[in-house]
């Protein structure tokens, strides 16, 4: 039986294909307005070899929810909230995160926020449950039935009901959703979603995912559908990556489609941190660059995760890997902008008409840059199945050049305007890498750069030195590394409810413990029946509790594990987060969570193959190479030539696949026992 793990991206859509034990990799271009024929396409291409068991399973990293997201393409949704709170979505928080602008991003000229429900479409409800969870106002059958024609007035596709504390008390959230459910539409309940205090926060991740769901439903169905004339009599399972670095089954993912928001780019995250525990490193840096974007993260063993993310503005209160992402990618576009200044991104190329050198677009890209600067090494992608076009990437950046050169007053070339354009590519992800390290607190000088993606291997070393990050490891499959991470994931629900339960200094009284273990009961009741349905038994689950905690009087939490002493820990972790603590200070357990992991079937990482007897490493070529204001020839190597224990300790160029490594200057390689690029500072 055939596994295949599939990454879309805004380039192209990586595949990664587990067949009795061997594992390849492929890309094909992305088709972005309908990405699940890219994704058939893929998958036919797989299995065009008539394996007669057919395939199992399909796992997938998305960015449709991301994209509708961003492109605000999601479906006409109503909120239906408690009456007299139809407008937090408009209020949301005092914070400003630009204090000198005078309306912000996401505000009209009278600094309104544009929320992603109008005003017309948000409905109060005549209820009320108190903080408690007592009942003040009950919900009456009249008031359900006009809200229920009002909505079939309005036309909606999906709606978000969101009522005062349903988190304590979910009676009337629940009523609510079942008369509302004669609708026919997608209904976001957020009992079920996030059941946790915060009300704009709670909101916001319920509209995200009533904005969302149709749409998702939608496409993935499309897929299933295609997928059943892979099954050879059988149903192939679909799943999908989750952005806190797990998957979930299509199904879940259809009606919760907010969990999925970051689903690409995690994949990569967890296929890095898998990785690296192999090799021995447990302090790495994420980059992963792409044709589109450049996603980063730190991980300290593992991959952390935040419940206070943002995605377009808004808050993301689900779980989700702690990424930052970058417009800056291969496809890239380059300009001179209105300060005549060059700038890079965050406006892509994408597929259609991707970067020039592609043959069909005539603006210039990082990838034609790259390509001039004869970092490519021959012009080609793909071992050859995508011949680049050379003049017309030199005629892009000609145009390019030409500007600069208005602007500058004297003749800048096409070679100088192609380092520019690199340089600025690098400033950008270098930015984030810092935002994500050294603005954190953490010493970049202490990791590792783990560095994958089509882009990846091109600007890691370069961003590795201005960062004076030690060591870059290069994976192997450094293209299709996201399509590898989803088939490493293991299935993850999360759980979680308020419980606001006191600390003293001196520890978790008695009280208080019977309390937080009577919610993780109630929460693992809910897990262990979630996960059954996913097709687990009890020998392939695991459960792991945690708390989130404060100081009393403080707004936001720290996640902490509950073995243990969560006082002590949560002390510990506050001091490593924000460089100090008070234990002399009371806390308190604001909530209580719980992650439960189905513990899926794995690829195998098996070590690499040493090199035969007798047989020694020879360059595949050579290419001409701009360094700097200087070309040199350096030496060409094939990737599938380089064994365990192999060393370049020049400079040199490295090509594979889905990718090509640049070793400049200063630093030299090593092959490691899994088949990983190390790349660290040459002694000479």
């Amino acid at each position: 039986m055939i596994r295949i793990g599939v990454d879309t991206g805004g380039t192209f859509t990586d595949f990664v294909v587990l067949e009795g034990g061997h594992r390849r990799a492929f890309k094909i271009p992305s088709t972005p307005e309908e990405p699940e024929r890219a994704i058939l396409a893929g998958i036919a291409a797989a299995i065009s070899g008539g394996v007669e068991t057919g395939l199992k399973e399909v796992v997938h990293g998305t960015t449709v929810a991301t994209n509708a997201l961003l492109e605000r393409k999601g479906a006409r949704t109503a909120l239906v909230t408690t009456e007299g709170f139809e407008d937090v979505l408009e209020i949301g928080r005092q914070a400003r995160p630009e204090p000198y602008s005078l309306t912000g991003r996401g505000r009209d000229s009278r600094g309104v926020r544009d929320p992603l429900i109008p005003g017309p479409l948000r409905f109060g409800v005549q209820e009320r449950v108190l903080a408690d969870g007592r009942v003040h106002r009950s919900l009456s059958e009249d008031g359900l039935e006009r809200l229920l024609e009002r909505l079939r007035r309005a036309r909606v596709e999906s709606v978000a009901i969101s009522l005062l504390f349903s988190f304590v008390n979910p009676e009337h959230e629940e009523r609510v959703a079942t008369r509302l459910g004669e609708l026919g539409i997608p209904v976001s309940v957020s009992n079920r979603i996030l059941p946790e205090y915060r009300e704009y926060e709670r909101v916001s991740t319920l509209a995200i995912n009533a904005y969302l769901a149709p749409r998702m439903s939608r496409y993935l169905g499309r897929l299933a559908d295609g997928l059943t004339d892979y099954g050879r009599g059988g149903r192939v399972g679909l799943r999908v990556m989750q952005s806190s670095g797990g998957s979930i089954s299509a199904e879940v993912a259809a009606r919760e489609p907010v969990r999925t928001i970051l689903s690409g780019p995690a994949g990569g995250v967890v296929a890095a941190t898998r990785i690296a525990k192999l090799a021995g490193i447990s302090r790495l840096i994420t980059f992963d660059m792409g044709g589109t974007s450049t996603d980063v993260a730190v991980c300290l063993g593992e991959a952390p995760t935040t419940s206070e993310a943002q995605v377009a503005g808004l808050p993301v209160a689900v779980p989700v890997l702690d990424i930052h992402t970058v417009g800056a990618g291969g496809g890239s576009i380059a300009r001179v902008d209105e300060g005549q200044a060059l700038r890079v991104g965050p406006e892509s190329a994408g597929a259609d008409p991707g970067p020039a050198a592609y043959g069909r677009g005539s603006l210039p890209t990082v990838t034609d840059a790259n390509l001039i600067l004869g970092r490519l090494a021959g012009g080609g992608l793909l071992n050859g199945g995508m011949v680049l076009d050379e003049s017309r990437a030199r005629e892009a950046l000609q145009g390019l050049a030409d500007r600069l050169s208005e602007v500058a007053g004297r003749r800048i070339g096409v070679v100088e305007a192609a380092l520019g354009v690199v340089r600025i590519a690098n400033a950008n992800m270098e930015r984030a890498l810092r935002l994500v390290s050294v603005e954190r607190g953490h010493d970049p000088r202490l990791f590792t750069l783990v560095g994958f993606g089509g882009s990846g291997g091109l600007h890691a070393v370069a961003l590795a030195e201005s960062l004076r990050i030690p060591q870059v490891l290069i994976p192997a499959d450094p293209g299709a590394f996201s399509a590898l991470g989803v088939l490493l994931a293991d299935v993850v629900k999360d759980f979680s409810r308020t419980v606001m339960l006191p600390l003293e200094a001196s520890g978790v009284g008695r009280e208080v413990e019977l309390a937080a273990a009577k919610g993780f009961a109630d929460l693992e009741r809910q897990a262990i029946e979630a996960l059954r349905q996913e097709g687990f038994d009890s020998a392939r689950m695991r459960l792991e509790r945690f708390q989130a905690m404060r100081y009393r009087g403080q707004s936001y939490e720290l996640l902490v594990p509950a073995a243990g002493n969560p006082v002590e820990t949560f002390h510990r972790l506050h001091r490593e987060r924000y460089g100090h603590a008070n234990p002399a200070r009371s806390s308190e357990i604001v909530s209580l969570r719980l992650r439960a992991i189905g513990i899926t079937e794995k690829p195998p990482l098996r070590p690499a193959r040493p090199r035969r007897a007798g047989s020694g490493l020879q360059p595949a070529g050579t290419s001409r190479v701009w360094l700097g204001r200087r070309s040199t020839v350096l030496p060409v190597y094939d990737r599938s030539s380089l064994h365990p224990g192999d060393e370049i300790s020049r400079p040199a160029i490295i090509v594979e696949y889905g990718s090509t490594t640049l070793l400049p200057t200063g630093w030299g390689m090593v092959v490691d026992r899994y088949g990983n690029l190390i790349i660290s500072r040459s002694a000479s």
